[in-house]
């Protein structure tokens, strides 16, 4: 959706640029749970952004740092975060 908006610009097509991604990088999925989609609806954000909540509400369940660089999130401090400003 990024790319769609021209938020970021990949060098494929997103599918083939995840994949490639996570083919160099430890990476694992976090799967979207149920335990995770009602956490996801505790969580109060500035905004009601969905896609926000689920990845706190990920990092919350599985005990991740988020990583991010939006200040939102960083400054509504709901889980562990290693910010990039």
């Amino acid at each position: 959706m990024l790319a769609e908006h021209r938020r970021v610009r990949l060098d494929d097509e997103p599918r083939r640029w995840v994949a490639e991604a996570i083919s160099h990088t430890p990476a694992q999925e976090a799967v979207l749970t149920f335990e995770v989609a009602v956490r996801s609806c505790e969580i109060m954000l500035a905004h009601p952004d969905p896609a926000d909540r689920f990845m706190v509400a990920t990092a919350l369940v599985y005990g991740l740092t988020l990583v991010t660089a939006d200040e939102s999130l960083i400054e509504a401090k709901l889980c562990p975060l290693l910010a990039n400003r």
